[in-house]
């Protein structure tokens, strides 16, 4: 079944909402957005380019907001629109939806969905149209009205989301292992480094900032999604407590940190790669650049020149050193191709043997 959107309204200008806003504004979509924050509404609603929420009765309402605010958005949101149909993106699903079984909605008007994506840094100021593109969109269509339904899946498709689904029972273990546990060991990680020195932490390399982007993420909205997954969060925590402590009995003994490193080896590679296809296997060159502006631009030059697509890259510093590395992940063709490539310009490249 294919529908055409009219008028949807969200309530909640924050990263997801206002990229959702984003996206369906730039397909044409009469979108109005709006938010308890009068700055943050404001902010979205002049970069949607509407200078005030439009007043028409919505096809549709997408709740972006933290999940323990749901059901009264949904309460006051009815008293409004009688028929009512309800659009959630929440990282929980099973709370919400008892909640907002509270509020008189029927079951069949309320759509849970989670889009899988997401920044570190919140607010709208930080949204972007293409936030969700190829990004899994989790969708429990269970029970949910055909013509909804309907219109959440051109939701999904607008934003360039790939729609997954499951049932709310099913995303809220799911979510747990993927996203909530790591999101705790991130912020587990970062805390650790509150007794370090800033001589030490003037070490601090790639590796460390990988493992704790995302403990910069919001602590309120966090943790009320942690609270609220609770139940699905707990054993995962115990199991990583019992192997943790188990590695504490073990650190004298060489073949048992190595077979918990390879283990954990085999783990990341079951992690889906890019576009959620198989994971690949990236070359990765490094490259010693002089620390001065326009030498990553220029890199990107070339590598457009010599037609390859960079797949990641990092950038270090050593403390009082003039020089950085660059390191590009690259497929393995396109890897020989680029160090050739820079070599030959005269950058410094140390491709691997």
């Amino acid at each position: 079944m294919t529908i055409e959107l009219g008028h949807i309204r969200i309530v909640g200008a924050g990263l997801i909402g206002t990229s959702i806003a984003l996206a369906l504004a730039k397909a044409g979509v009469r979108v109005s957005i709006v938010d308890s924050d009068e700055r943050a509404r404001d902010l979205a609603q002049d970069l949607l380019g509407n200078p005030s929420p439009e007043p028409q009765v919505e096809d549709l309402l997408i709740v972006a907001t933290p999940p323990a605010a749901i059901a009264d958005v949904v309460s006051k949101e009815i008293s409004r629109n009688p028929a009512l149909r309800v659009m959630d993106i929440s990282s929980i699903k099973s709370q919400p939806v008892l909640d907002v079984a509270t509020t008189g909605l029927a079951n069949a008007s309320f759509a849970p969905t989670h889009p899988m994506a997401g920044r570190e840094v919140s607010g709208p100021a930080s949204a972007r149209a293409d936030l969700f593109i190829g990004r899994p969109w989790i969708f429990s269509r269970d029970g949910v009205d055909n013509e909804l339904a309907a219109m959440v899946s051109e939701v999904i498709r607008i934003c360039g989301g790939v729609e997954i689904e499951r049932s709310v029972g099913d995303h809220d273990r799911a979510v747990a292992a993927v996203s909530h546990l790591p999101q705790l060991s991130a912020s587990l990680l970062a805390k650790s480094l509150l007794s370090a020195t800033d001589e030490d932490l003037e070490l601090a390399g790639a590796g460390l900032r990988d493992s704790t982007r995302i403990a910069e993420s919001d602590p309120d909205l966090w943790a009320e999604i942690i609270s609220g997954n609770a139940a699905e969060i707990r054993p995962l925590l115990i199991s990583l407590q019992n192997d943790l402590s188990q590695l504490i009995q073990s650190l004298d003994n060489p073949s048992a940190i190595a077979e918990l490193l390879e283990l954990g080896r085999q783990g990341r590679a079951r992690i889906p790669g890019k576009h959620g296809g198989s994971a690949r296997n990236y070359t990765y060159i490094p490259i010693v650049i002089d620390d001065k502006p326009g030498q990553l631009a220029a890199i990107f030059e070339e590598c457009a020149k010599a037609a390859v697509n960079i797949e990641d890259l990092s950038i270090e510093h050593s403390p009082g050193q003039e020089t950085g590395l660059i390191t590009l992940a690259l497929s393995p063709i396109d890897a020989v191709r680029i160090a050739d490539h820079l070599g030959r310009a005269g950058w410094k490249v140390h491709p691997s043997r």
